[in-house]
């Protein structure tokens, strides 16, 4: 009969995503880990079957602790018109004006993606899903900032405004003042059209 588990699952992976987002997944070596979760190899990969599986459990808590929560307002049924605004307004205030450790590295997701995991086709399609939403998202925002606005322009605002939030997630760590432009400019092009 196996060992009862003794430690809570969530709060091991919250730990070492805070280890891969601040280091990278190839960077996190097992050592920081079990220092991170307080728990031993052995258990680690016992409970998640390698450090990669508890890369890719980082990585789901990663988007459904962080990443979407930030988007609902502009996922919800009836996105209200300045969603896309706060959306933008508190990326900048997360990652520019007053940031976390966590938030000043950027997109944890975006850093993997750059690295060697980038050309695992699994981390692919997550980073496929995750353009996908965040451009879906967006795009609702566009929509209820600017109901009368056609196609072709709510479009060119969508994926000016998703490639801007896109940059800034990828420069804030190395250049934050860039970053903050990138937001900036973001809310420049929604706020401009009338």
């Amino acid at each position: 009969m196996g060992r009862t588990r003794t430690f809570d699952a969530g709060e091991v992976v919250e730990a070492a995503r805070g280890v891969f987002w601040d280091l990278g997944f190839a960077e996190a070596s097992v050592p920081e880990l079990e220092r991170a979760t307080g728990l031993n190899r052995s258990s680690l990969y016992q409970a998640f079957g390698s450090k990669r599986g508890l890369f890719d459990a980082a990585v789901e808590s990663y988007l459904d602790e962080v990443f979407r929560p930030r988007l609902a307002p502009l996922r919800a049924v009836a996105v209200e018109p300045g969603a896309l605004e706060d959306y933008l307004s508190g990326l900048r205030e997360a990652m520019i004006d007053h940031p976390s450790a966590r938030a000043a590295n950027g997109c944890l997701l975006l850093a993997a993606a750059g690295g060697p995991l980038g050309q695992d086709a699994a981390l692919q399609g997550i980073v496929t899903q995750y353009y996908a939403e965040l451009r879906a998202a967006v795009a609702a925002g566009v929509a209820a900032r600017h109901p009368r606005l056609g196609p072709a322009r709510s479009g060119a605002l969508t994926t000016s405004c998703t490639s801007f939030v896109l940059s800034a997630m990828a420069l804030v760590r190395a250049d934050p003042a860039a970053a903050g432009e990138m937001l900036d400019a973001a809310l420049d092009a929604v706020r401009a059209i009338r």
